[in-house]
């Protein structure tokens, strides 16, 4: 892959909890990786992608006409490269939750937007937020409403403390040790998961009392320690911490968890 390549990320903590103000640890994963690419003689996914950025520049047309003062973009050449060919090569993979859509998002502003904010710039929390707006606008073409967190921590490649929905903050995690006895890592479920029904399901259970009361008092309290103790490297508490946030949403988030991993 040539060019600025885009990464993956993980939430690691606030998955569902940030819809509604807990704390969240996003982190980029240099694993899986897009870049923009062009091709005249398109095939199979090169195919696939090009059409669809037809469509989202479309989108992005709607978008600046409709919010200048947000963002704008040089649609000449974006429309230019996608007739020439231009396509999201990438290895993400799609409905896993680890950013597919995030990335393209940022190579897209990285590439066509006009007075951009750089990652090189001194990145107060007003230009993390705008940054944020910008690419929840745009990302919501993707998922039907979003938050624009996944884009920010592929276009910023560091990991994003979610404080509060209106405050964030570009922070540093513990540096890996080799010769450590915990780790995190990913389990490959083996089955897509769409986020749209997810966040529906967590959105209709939140009507229920008992399940707000649950949330609040529970789930926030101890994502929010998890976060606390990962951050400053506190690993005897965090896993105390982790052993009670997994037992609430073992509890609680049923449906999220594919059925062969409930044991």
């Amino acid at each position: 892959m040539k060019g600025p390549l885009f990464y993956s990320k993980i939430l690691l903590f606030g998955e569902y909890g940030i819809i509604k103000d807990s704390r969240g640890l996003s982190i980029p994963y240099n694993f899986f990786k897009g870049a923009l690419k062009s091709d005249k003689n398109l095939s199979g996914t090169a195919k696939k992608s090009n059409a669809s950025l037809k469509v989202f520049s479309e989108y992005l047309s709607r978008i600046q006409s409709e919010k200048p003062k947000l963002v704008t973009f040089d649609m000449e050449s974006l429309q230019k490269d996608i007739a020439e060919g231009m396509y999201f090569d990438s290895s993400i993979p799609q409905g896993y939750g680890v950013g597919s859509s995030g990335a393209l998002v940022a190579a897209i502003y990285d590439k066509y937007a006009k007075d951009k904010i750089t990652v090189l710039e001194n990145l107060t929390r007003e230009k993390l937020l705008k940054l944020k707006a910008i690419f929840g606008e745009m990302e919501s073409f993707f998922h039907g409403k979003s938050s624009g967190l996944d884009p920010l921590n592929s276009y910023l490649s560091l990991p994003i403390l979610i404080n509060s929905k209106d405050n964030i903050e570009s922070t540093s995690i513990p540096s890996q040790n080799p010769n450590g006895k915990g780790a995190v890592f990913l389990l490959d479920s083996g089955t897509i998961g769409e986020t749209a029904p997810m966040v529906q399901i967590f959105m209709e259970q939140m009507k229920e009392k008992g399940f707000r009361n649950m949330i609040k008092h529970q789930f926030i309290k101890h994502t929010d320690a998890c976060v606390e103790d990962f951050i400053n490297g506190n690993v005897k508490s965090l896993f105390g911490n982790l052993k009670q946030l997994s037992n609430i949403v073992l509890d609680n988030f049923k449906p999220m968890i594919p059925v062969e991993f409930h044991n």
